[in-house]
């Protein structure tokens, strides 16, 4: 069997709902594929993303969408707010399973263990960070984790 690359599948993915007239999808779809495109031709050169990489853009898309539903909650833009969270949730599920909190404290647990970072307070900050964030990436929100590590540091 052939490896579809996470982009074959989003594109044949959008190619379904559009079938389907399933808006919220294929708008949603649409735009992450644009954001990848553009992260292709961002550098010098283009070039293909990894599946890594375009999980690291999904994990952008989807953060930017869960922001914006928020704003648009506070401001009492309720229609507004759960379209972005639809369009969250269809990112969501190209992403890695989330991890839970219990899981991500573990994580930088042994972060914290393994880098001698117990004692130091937050000027370890910065060691275990860069230790836990290659493990979660894409599978947890960057904010939730460096405040997991603060709170192991004792800050």
């Amino acid at each position: 069997m052939i490896h579809m690359s996470l982009k074959d599948t989003l594109r044949s993915d959008l190619t379904t709902a559009m079938k389907a007239r399933d808006e919220v999808r294929s708008s949603t779809l649409r735009m992450v594929l644009t954001a990848i495109t553009n992260a292709e031709v961002a550098g010098k050169e283009s070039r293909e993303l990894s599946d890594d990489e375009i999980i690291g853009v999904l994990t952008s898309e989807a953060k930017k969408r869960r922001e914006a539903a928020t704003a648009f909650a506070d401001g009492g833009r309720q229609e507004s707010a759960d379209k972005e969270q639809a369009e969250a949730a269809v990112i969501a599920g190209y992403l890695p399973e989330q991890l839970s909190e219990a899981a991500i404290a573990e994580l930088v647990a042994k972060a914290v263990e393994q880098t001698g970072a117990a004692g130091e307070g937050m000027r370890a900050m910065g060691k275990v960070m860069g230790v836990v964030q290659p493990q979660v990436r894409g599978r947890a929100d960057g904010g939730a984790v460096a405040a997991e590590v603060r709170r192991q540091l004792g800050a």
